[in-house]
């Protein structure tokens, strides 16, 4: 095998890295190799043009694949295939991480009010598409975490999930009781046969693709505007609404699967509102009396 390949089997077998993470490292990797030759014997000049190759990329991507390269020629260390590391002569823009984009709180509801509205009837799909929904906004989870659940994530006395998200890590999430009472009608009407808990034809769950599909039309729907309506910007409505709601930040962490809080510190931005509130009504200067 070659070194790209070897790189790629120690990431699935040592860090659990999911076949889009591997995909997107090999899509970096073997970019860079067409660009300046084999990798294995690229020296600093080499790596040092990718500087230029890069030029017209955005800071986040330049980033993306500079950090695969390190991590590249880190492995090459580690396993004696080098005695150098020309990685340090990569480009490192200060990749600027976007602020997520979220709903309100009125579109939130707004989006609810629809599906309960076409819920109402049991048809199976109307239920699906809320127990979906509830489970992106009142749980938090990824897109694919949520369409891959296997009926057995579901206990039977407990208001958990067993979510496996990235990296093969298995973690618990609270169902709330909305949530909680829409997953029970649909596993009532939930086809049988299948391993998953949102099954598809073919024995499949249900994709990605369709469940962006879903959300798009439900928000077509509901009268919002389809672009700003998604899987993730649910799970960013989560994550920020509950720190309005002064959730800790460690929660937070743990509840979203973030392996780094630096990831979930993204989220104070929307809650400035309320620090400068805590401040003006809990620090000592705040509560003193003006002399007369």
């Amino acid at each position: 095998m070659s070194a790209i390949e070897d790189f790629l089997a120690m990431l699935a077998a040592e860090r659990g890295a999911a076949a889009n993470t591997l995909a997107a490292y090999r899509r970096d990797l073997e970019g860079a190799e067409e660009a300046i030759g084999s990798l294995e014997r690229a020296g600093r000049d080499e790596l040092a043009r990718l500087g230029q190759v890069w030029a017209t990329l955005a800071p986040s991507s330049v980033a993306r694949k500079s950090s695969a390269l390190r991590q590249f020629y880190g492995f090459l260390v580690d396993e004696g295939q080098r005695g150098d590391d020309p990685s340090t002569a990569l480009p490192r823009p200060a990749a600027r991480r976007p602020l997520p984009k979220i709903l309100s709180h009125g579109e939130v509801e707004a989006l609810f009010v629809r599906a309960e509205e076409e819920a109402q009837g049991d048809h199976p799909h109307a239920v699906r598409l809320l127990t979906l929904l509830e489970l992106l906004y009142g749980s938090g989870l990824r897109a694919t975490e949520l369409v891959s659940l296997p009926l057995s994530a579901v206990p039977r006395d407990a208001p958990f999930l067993t979510v496996t998200g990235k990296g093969g890590q298995a973690r618990m999430v609270p169902v709330s009781g909305r949530a909680g009472a829409a997953l029970s009608r649909w596993l009532q009407l939930r086809p049988e046969g299948s391993k998953h808990l949102f099954p598809s034809r073919g024995g499949k769950h249900l994709t990605r693709v369709r469940l962006f599909q879903l959300l798009k039309a439900l928000a077509t729907r509901a009268g919002l505007a389809v672009e700003k309506v998604s899987p993730h910007v649910l799970r960013h409505a989560f994550a920020t609404h509950l720190l309005e709601g002064g959730a800790d930040l460690r929660v937070l962490q743990t509840l979203l699967g973030h392996a780094d809080i630096a990831t979930t510190q993204i989220y104070t931005h929307v809650d400035s509102a309320r620090l400068v509130a805590l401040v003006n009504e809990r620090h000592p200067l705040a509560v003193r009396r003006r002399p007369d």
